[in-house]
């Protein structure tokens, strides 16, 4: 990066693969006055690569757990049952962190090979999705859920049906263009970092030189990533 000027990575479709990524430069955004509220500083403890990881998908599962299904983070809300499916991934882990820090009893599912991890971040409850348990999505003490966090695809309404209560729902963070969320910055006005105070933790999958990020981006593609992957300068 030389003076005003710093190098990044475009891309014209989400679906277009690596090949569709542009490496450009750019002149340096200068922050508008009603912007710099946006703005935080990364406590010490928390990493670059952290702070980096944590902002769009944090504020994604933010939004999920505590405007779709109403969680509050200082645990005095009503007690919800609630399932995150393929839980071991970038908003999800910290979906169900989230949700964690509320009134909430977590079931989580993912590959057999990130149990340890998703049970270490404090999910109640982990069904391997490729087990016909895991399948059918049924919460092992037979609970009912009041809202899925929905973050993989291939997954039937006839599939979540039986196993919500009466007002059960799916927030639906599945990716691809389609469903990509808006995050809206300027009305919450959040510090994820302040108000979770140090227990939101970002699993990183790996790292990436900005020079290849195409390799970042057929890794993230790929899917079954563990956590964040993250591109540095």
């Amino acid at each position: 990066m030389t003076g005003n000027v710093m190098h990044v990575v475009q891309y014209d479709s989400y679906d277009s693969g690596a090949a569709g990524l542009k490496h450009v430069e750019v002149p340096v955004p200068t922050p508008k006055k009603d912007e710099e509220s946006l703005t935080v500083t990364r406590p010490v403890e928390v990493s670059a690569a952290e702070g980096a990881g944590l902002l769009i998908a944090g504020l994604i599962a933010l939004q999920a757990v505590v405007n779709a299904v109403g969680v509050k983070l200082d645990g005095t809300g009503p007690r919800n049952n609630i399932l995150v499916t393929a839980a071991s991934g970038g908003v999800s882990h910290y979906a169900f962190q989230l949700a964690k820090l509320g009134n909430t009893h977590v079931t989580a599912t993912c590959g057999a090979r990130n149990f340890d991890f998703v049970k270490s971040l404090g999910a109640d409850e982990v069904l391997d999705y490729k087990t016909p348990e895991g399948a059918a999505l049924k919460s092992p003490p037979g609970q009912k859920y009041d809202a899925v966090i929905h973050c993989t695809t291939g997954i039937p309404w006839s599939t979540f049906e039986p196993n919500f209560n009466v007002r059960g729902k799916v927030i639906d963070l599945t990716p691809g263009a389609k469903a990509m969320w808006s995050v809206d910055l300027c009305s919450k006005k959040v510090n994820l970092l302040k108000n979770t105070e140090g227990k939101l933790k970002t699993a990183i999958n790996s790292k990436h030189p900005l020079s290849k990020a195409e390799d970042a981006w057929s890794r993230s593609i790929a899917g079954h990533a563990t956590g964040k992957i993250i591109v540095e300068p």
